[in-house]
């Protein structure tokens, strides 16, 4: 099963206005998981752009969160405060918003807007990966003492020892190979110019850049044996100087086309395996083995492997068996004790004394459930204790805020009724009681509970088969990767190339000039794809695009879709995709959630939602998607979205559905189960509903598109 990345759990949230409290969100709940794209498709007003702000912790100032959970890698994002924010937005969840030239400077060069980003990223990231190590440590030396391993300190003081050389060799190699792609590339540009006679202030400048980042490609595994040759280029071009006439650069081609050859041949050789040539280093010879790279990888990987890392990994699983084993005897006492005191939380009026007795013993049994060996977190676990005092809070707190609003309401009552019976006519109305409903609050603590019993019970049945071989082989991994974070130091120039690399990665033309331009000098698509670059510059987890392509022409549209499609599966990316039209998700999208007032009204996956539409508001988008083959006038969606400070009664959609039924102005729907990925919030699918067909409209389009995607694939089949 994919890895969970995001879960959005019963999310409410309202706006204060004056005419009243807007409730923008209510009661929504959806998974995102690793690689897939969800996207999140509705009219304007209907809730999606508050999802994504909610996410990213970006919410107005007006805003009241109502209620809910946003978990994200062991954090409630609904409850962290702002500094804990800062090392989750843009670092781990990134954002494209709809107008790109509002999330640019415009007086920055883009360049530098780029590596600004990356540079102050990287200092944050070797301060939370020296965090991470030393915790790691931590937990793996106290594990390993457990289970009688007493040279635990030893092998780990080791291990950080030749991580940390890993990571120095890691960034030599990387700098200098990506100083010698430069090089190359400003070379065999510098060519072109001469070719092409423009001897100009950029050739003289790309020159000197020619110069430096040949200078910075000297590395054992880059330009080695032929740094002379290279060297011996740099100096012919540097000697050249300025040259008046065209007769002037030919010394200076000659030059540059030798050092094309070196420069080649050196990004092209085999990669070196860094990890175990630093533990060859540290621990075996103080001397990089001479013989082909390859065969040097072979020979340090046997050396680490029986020297070092078998061992060590045997040790470190004895310690990861002994961790799962007591975090679950934890789990097993910890369902005991909560289902022992979920009694108390659902008497039919709690007593606040014997709640919150209940509540700090399961808090402190819960919190010893948390695997201190584990790599990926678990959030409902370590959320407990924020979402269990929440509940609490609102139902016991709800009586008195209750209370002061019930004292509001009959205050503006009372001098709304005077001045209609002193004959005139209010300019204002009275807003509407927004109380805490104590039943539902009542309930949400002992579902709290209920929630963590479930979620443990889960976990003991799914470690009744746990690959403990695999769970050590991860931490290993997490160590390596810590251990590099923690020491590798980003230069400018390193940034710089792998701007220019990410710009070259987004699609943009000539990226080296490109480099040193304002964005009033890009167009509205190179803009957005410049938003792309910098929200990629940390390597988010999630990426999150709200209406990127609604401010797009339908040509750039096309080239924005497909390259944020390219990049989540060259990245593995979690993509949430927020839209107004369903139309620009159909080949994006692995699952779609349509909203409506606040609501999610219908989710599925892309296939299901398009060819199996259940939800009338899903059948209204579709009816109003463009078609080139549809002869018939396109359908509008009639009305208007309810005013959401007064929510409709029954389904939000009803007034504007041409087949509500009577129910549907009196009740809102639940959630039907359609299929296991399929559901829809619809009374149309309750047994006792009437039959009532899809609209001919949407039928006939959607068997044209069918026919046309079968005749697609039979075509690629045949080619």
């Amino acid at each position: 099963m994919a890895e969970k990345k995001l879960e959005v759990k019963d999310l409410t949230i309202s706006f204060r206005t004056i005419n009243g409290k807007v409730q923008a969100v209510r009661d929504i709940s959806f998974d995102l998981y690793k690689g897939e794209t969800l996207a999140i498709v509705g009219e304007s007003g209907s809730g999606k752009s508050v999802t994504s702000r909610a996410i990213m912790g970006i919410l107005a100032g007006n805003a009241i969160k109502d209620g809910g959970k946003i978990l994200y890698d062991g954090k409630d994002l609904m409850k962290i405060s702002e500094e804990e924010f800062q090392q989750v937005r843009g670092d781990k969840i990134a954002m494209i918003f709809q107008d790109p030239l509002s999330s640019l400077n415009p007086i920055m060069r883009i360049g530098q807007q780029l590596t600004e980003a990356m540079l102050l990223k990287n200092k944050a990231l070797r301060k939370e990966s020296k965090a991470n190590l030393k915790a790691m440590f931590a937990a793996l030396d106290s594990r390993m003492k457990e289970v009688g391993i007493t040279d635990a300190q030893h092998d780990l003081a080791k291990f950080k020892e030749f991580g940390l050389e890993h990571s120095k060799l890691e960034t030599s190699y990387t700098e200098a190979l990506d100083n010698a792609t430069e090089a190359l590339a400003l070379a065999e540009n510098c060519i072109l110019r001469i070719d092409s006679k423009a001897l100009d202030a950029t050739l003289h400048s790309d020159l000197l850049q020619f110069e430096q980042a040949s200078k910075r490609s000297k590395d054992y595994f880059v330009v080695r044996d032929r740094a002379a040759e290279l060297d011996e280029a740099v100096a012919a071009v540097k000697a050249a100087g300025t040259p008046k006439d065209e007769a002037g650069y030919a010394p200076v081609k000659e030059a540059l086309t030798k050092a094309v050859s070196v420069l080649k041949e050196a990004t092209e050789f085999e990669m070196p395996n860094t990890f175990t040539l630093a533990y060859y280093l540290k621990n075996v010879k103080n001397e990089i083995p001479q013989m082909p790279v390859a065969e040097m990888n072979a020979l340090t990987h046997k050396e680490t492997e029986q020297g070092f890392m078998d061992a060590f990994q045997a040790k470190a699983e004895k310690a990861v068996v002994y961790s799962s084993g007591e975090t679950d005897k934890a789990r097993q006492a910890a369902i005991e004790l909560l289902k022992s005191k979920l009694p108390v939380l659902e008497k039919a009026e709690p007593v606040k004394t014997e709640v919150d007795a209940a509540v700090k013993e399961m808090k402190a049994a819960v919190a010893k459930c948390l695997d201190p060996l584990e790599v990926t977190k678990d959030s409902l676990t370590h959320t407990f204790g924020t979402s269990i005092d929440y509940a609490v809070d609102l139902y016991f707190g709800g009586f008195k805020r209750n209370e002061k609003e019930e004292k509001r309401f009959a205050k503006s009552s009372a001098k709304h009724e005077k001045i209609i019976a002193r004959g005139k006519t209010p300019d204002w109305e009275v807003i509407p009681m927004s109380l805490v409903n104590l039943e539902a609050a009542r309930v949400d603590m002992a579902d709290t509970v209920k929630e963590q019993i479930a979620h443990f019970e889960q976990q003991l049945a799914a470690n009744e088969n746990a690959d403990f071989a695999a769970r050590t082989l991860e931490i290993v991994d997490y160590l390596k990767e810590q251990t590099e974070n923690s020491a590798y130091y980003l230069s400018k120039h390193v940034a710089r190339e792998r701007a220019i690399k990410l710009m070259e990665g987004v699609g943009i033309d000539n990226p080296r000039r490109r480099f040193y331009q304002y964005p009033f000098e890009f167009s509205g698509g190179m803009r957005q794809r410049i938003v792309i670059a910098i929200a990629l510059t940390a390597n988010p987890d999630i990426l999150i695009c709200d209406e990127p392509t609604t401010a797009l022409d339908v040509t750039i549209q096309a080239q924005i879709l497909e390259l944020i499609n390219n990049l989540k599966k060259q990245r593995n990316l979690s993509v949430i995709f927020i839209t107004h039209d369903l139309g620009v998700v159909a080949n994006m999208a692995d699952r779609i959630a349509v909203m409506y007032a606040g609501k999610i009204v219908e989710t599925g996956t892309a296939k299901e939602v398009f060819y199996e539409p259940a939800h009338p508001y899903t059948w209204a988008l579709l009816a109003s998607v463009p078609d080139l083959d549809t002869k018939e006038k396109l359908e509008s969606i009639p009305g208007t979205p309810p005013n959401m400070i007064y929510p409709p009664k029954g389904d939000a959609f009803a007034d504007r559905n041409a087949n509500a039924l009577e129910i549907d102005f009196e009740m809102q729907p639940p959630m039907f189960q359609i299929t296991d990925t399929h559901y829809a919030a619809t009374w149309l699918l309750d047994p006792r509903a009437p039959k009532i067909e899809m609209p001919k409209v949407i039928t006939e389009r959607l068997e044209r598109i069918k026919a046309r995607n079968a005749a697609k694939a039979q075509k690629a089949e045949e080619e």
